[in-house]
Formats: structure tokens, C-alpha cells, sequence
């Protein structure tokens, strides 16, 4: 199913969602419906974002992250109603971003624990990186840029995805799209412009 037919297809689901009290099976529906785009951006939000957690120890797969945000998806849509497109996909990126910063941050914390457990553990623990503090700038950076920039940004320069495509998702056009990730940009330069590009652009760009 191309991308038209599946935005056509989900804002069905949506207003079906806002008129109905027995939510929960259409919820499944429009996951079910959604679930292409929504592998999609999970693997390239992984890859591009979270390259790391695709390494040992944690060895994550983009279907272990999907399935992972469907679940916070379905306690999520009990009390939210996205009322268009734009803003369901808003709520997964959203839940995509919270379900891979808690694996990161139990990531991190290992090492810790197992320093209190087991010394000699813990030298091999050791080898187990965090993010970089110029990386950990840059999400912050990103997680602070106002609403709108923060959805383009995310569409483009994190999941890949072309202006076009990007304005679909949002309803706006490809024009807003350049001019909203125009002003992310300039409004990240302003917080990390120190930072050297390599580090830029290792996981986050």
C-alpha cells in the first residue's frame, strides 16, 4: 500500500477512534494499517539515532523496537485521541523516542550495577560506552527546538524521509517543510554551533 492510501486509510481509523467508546479494537486496526510506515520510521530512527543499541550487549532489532512501541502505543491511545495523521505519527515518534532513551539509559546504568556487585565484572562492563557528551548536547538540543521544527527535523534529517514525504505526514507543504527545517537548523547552530561536525553528525544527523 503506498504512502496516499495509508494516510487515507488511517484518518479513517482516527475518526472512527473519536466517535467510538470500544476503542481498543480499532486501535489494533490502525496499528495494523500503520504498521509498514511505522517500521519504517522505527528502523530509521534505530540506526541513524541509537546505532549503539544495535550493538552487543543489547543487540536491538528495529521489529523489537516497533513492537515495543505498538504495546505503548495501545496504553497510550486509551486516554489520546489524535485527531489527524500528523499528530498519530507525532505520538509514535514521540513513544519511538521515550522507548529507545529508556534502553539507553538501562544501557548505561550496567556497568554501574555490576560495579556494585562484582568488581572484576565490571572491568569487562566497563568497555560499554554511554553517549559522548557532545552526542547527549545534540538530543537535548533536539528534544528543546519548538514543536513544529522538532517534527521536521525529525522526519528528515533522523528518519530520512523526503520533504515530500514529510509534508504528507504533516499536511503542510514541501515549502514549509524547508522553511521549518531552515529554522531547527539555525536554532540548533545556536545551542551546539561548537560542536565539530564528525561529532555532529555520528548518531543523531
Amino acid at each position: 500500500m503506498n504512502e496516499g492510501h495509508t494516510t487515507v486509510a488511517v484518518q479513517r481509523y482516527l475518526d472512527e477512534l473519536a466517535s467510538d467508546a470500544t476503542a481498543e479494537p480499532i486501535v489494533r486496526a490502525l496499528l495494523a494499517q500503520s504498521a509498514t510506515r511505522l517500521a519504517a520510521l522505527s528502523a530509521n530512527l534505530l540506526y541513524r539515532a541509537y546505532p549503539r543499541l544495535t550493538r552487543p550487549p543489547l543487540n536491538l532489532q528495529h521489529d523489537e523496537l516497533l513492537s515495543a512501541v505498538v504495546e505503548r502505543l495501545l496504553k497510550a491511545m486509551r486516554t489520546v485521541k489524535p485527531g489527524n495523521v500528523r499528530q498519530f505519527f507525532a505520538l509514535a515518534n514521540q513513544h519511538m523516542r521515550w522507548e529507545l532513551n529508556d534502553l539507553a539509559r538501562r544501557l548505561d546504568e550496567q556497568p554501574r550495577a555490576l560495579e556494585l556487585v562484582d568488581a572484576p565484572a565490571a572491568s569487562s562492563a566497563s568497555s560499554v560506552q554511554g553517549p559522548s557528551p557532545n552526542m547527549s548536547r545534540m538530543l537535548d538540543a533536539i528534544e528543546r527546538l519548538p514543536e513544529t521544527e522538532r517534527e521536521v527535523f525529525g522526519l528528515v534529517r533522523i528518519q530520512g524521509m523526503t520533504h515530500a514525504e514529510a509534508a504528507e505526514v504533516l499536511e503542510v507543504s514541501p515549502k514549509t517543510v524547508q522553511r521549518r527545517l531552515h529554522r531547527g537548523l539555525v536554532l540548533l547552530m545556536e545551542q551546539v554551533g561548537d560542536l565539530r561536525p564528525a561529532n555532529n553528525a555520528s548518531e543523531a544527523m
